[in-house]
């Protein structure tokens, strides 16, 4: 799979409304070409706003983490598909992934399933009622979406390496919990640094606090491009 090196970084519009979103991506410019909207923007009118990137040249990534009953989910799916989104995301359980892969049909959009939440270890799996550890419930989940036909997974960069055997090389693997050496884990408790991510088997890296936080999010973007590049042993983008 050849991915562009700053294709590969993917940039969390975590801000409270459509107008940030909006700043954001002026500034960022042209150093950022795949952006992704979660809870937090798409209930402040951020789902009309992937039509305007898509329009101007962006990729969307829409983690809406859908899991409902299958008619649900087929219907959110069939909307999302018409919207331009490059992805989407769902929960690992598998009436939530036949039902997204049925109802994406023949549209370009890819579905990518949550394996385990970053946030979540060992005590937070025991404490909601799970007999896994997290490499196991994510092993379980890859699996899955393998055999069900899900186009990819997102898992935290620690996994990627366990993961690729299990899912081959078709499947995508994108990435949260990316942090450079000098910024703090937040509330992200597996957690890996942009190069070693990519040499660990991501293809996608999930960014948000590191970038859009920043004092310069251009530069913060620019240099993560730069060392997905040296990772993956590709020119300077």
């Amino acid at each position: 799979m050849i991915i562009d090196p700053r294709e590969r970084l993917i940039v969390a519009l975590d801000v409270p409304s459509v107008a940030a979103a909006q700043a954001l991506v002026e500034r960022l410019g042209d150093a950022v070409v795949f952006y992704k909207i979660g809870y937090q923007l798409a209930f402040a009118g951020g789902l009309a706003l992937t039509q305007e990137l898509v329009d101007a040249g962006k990729r969307v990534f829409l983690d809406l983490k859908l899991h409902d009953i299958a008619n649900t989910v087929a219907r959110g799916v069939e909307s999302v598909a018409r919207s331009g989104a490059s992805f989407l995301t769902v929960h690992g359980y598998p009436q939530t992934m036949h039902a997204a892969v049925e109802a994406r049909g023949d549209a370009p959009m890819r579905i990518l399933a949550i394996t385990v939440l970053t946030s979540y270890n060992d005590a937070d799996l025991a404490a909601a009622g799970y007999d896994f550890t997290v490499p196991e419930l994510v092993a379980e989940r890859a699996a899955q979406a393998r055999d069900i036909g899900i186009d990819g997974l997102v898992a935290s960069a620690e996994e990627a390496k366990r993961l690729r055997p299990i899912i081959g090389p078709r499947m995508v693997l994108a990435t949260p919990g990316i942090r450079p050496h000098d910024v703090e884990a937040g509330d992200q408790k597996r957690i890996m640094t942009p190069a070693a991510a990519i040499k660990a088997g991501a293809d996608y890296l999930i960014v948000g606090r590191p970038v859009i936080a920043a004092t310069d999010p251009k530069a913060a973007a620019d240099a993560m491009v730069a060392e997905i590049a040296r990772a993956r042993g590709d020119e300077a983008a």
